[in-house]
């Protein structure tokens, strides 16, 4: 059988897994916190008819004679880039800006990080995340040195409550809650963790906006013994937080138009040598008759 054929079939298949991610970026280009895909190619062995040579006193050197076999994906990356901020005005709507990342934990007590920063208030007052993940939060204030700062901190970590009786919130910069009681006093509420890995683009996705460590995204930035590796917003790159404000998706919907008709051209390019390949062999067996 023709090589050809089968380089064909090879391209076929990795311009579907680009449409494909493309497709997902697309679909994604209004999700909060979002970052889109890309997928990138390499080629495959090389078939060589014949090595190299090198020069000698009468005749020069003569290149290998190679013939490819095709391509495959390199590898579908994550681009982690900044998204660009929404207005909201919502108290409870935080946008980062830095490479840090929101952590929630679930019932069962497993944590996630997310960018997405849509909040909200559930039946007991618990900061909450869209599917109910409890937000992470410094809470029993202690002290501890962290960035060689010493600051006032704490090692529990744990979810907050927003008092009924509480007149308004806020949440700072730096992520701190604070709340006017019903005497008209400001009380602390915790301070808001997050989590900062030395590769972010290694986090796997585990849908819902949500990712978790992988064996590539690096350890967690903080110290092991103060909040398990979590630090304070504006800590250690983390980044600081933006009460109001939402990240949009960082999908720009006219590079991806144009990476999918290269995808489509691409595609419709692999099926011409495939059709090529396939009157060639029919030649071929047309030589019996």
């Amino acid at each position: 059988m023709l090589r050809s054929l089968y380089s064909g079939i090879s391209g076929m298949k990795n311009f579907q897994t680009k449409l494909d991610v493309i497709g997902n970026n697309i679909s994604n280009v209004n999700t909060y916190g979002f970052k889109k895909g890309r997928t990138t190619f390499s080629d495959l062995i090389s078939q060589t008819s014949a090595g190299a040579t090198a020069p000698s006193a009468t005749t020069g050197g003569i290149n290998p004679k190679q013939i490819g076999l095709g391509s495959q994906i390199s590898s579908i990356d994550t681009i982690a880039t900044q998204g660009s901020m929404q207005t909201t005005g919502r108290v409870l709507d935080l946008a980062i800006s830095g490479e840090g990342y929101f952590v929630v934990e679930d019932s069962a007590g497993s944590s996630f990080f997310t960018r997405s920063g849509n909040f909200y208030l559930d039946g007991d007052r618990n900061i909450v995340s869209s599917n109910g993940m409890t937000l992470q939060v410094a809470n029993g204030i202690t002290g501890f040195t962290q960035a060689g700062v010493t600051r006032a901190g704490a090692n529990a970590v744990s979810g907050t409550k927003i008092p009924d009786t509480a007149q308004s919130f806020s949440i700072s910069a730096d992520g701190k809650i604070t709340y006017v009681d019903s005497n008209g006093d400001t009380q602390d509420a915790g301070q808001i963790l997050m989590a900062k890995v030395s590769n972010p683009e290694g986090l796997t996705k585990v849908g819902a906006n949500m990712y978790q460590e992988s064996n590539n995204s690096g350890s967690l930035a903080g110290l092991p013994n103060v909040f398990g590796g979590l630090v304070l917003s504006g800590n250690a790159g983390s980044g600081t937080i933006n009460s109001g404000f939402l990240e949009m998706s960082n999908v720009d919907l006219s590079e991806e138009f144009t990476e999918m008709i290269v995808s489509q051209r691409g595609f419709q390019a692999n099926t011409k040598i495939i059709t090529t390949s396939d009157e060639i062999l029919q030649e071929l067996v047309n030589l019996k008759r």
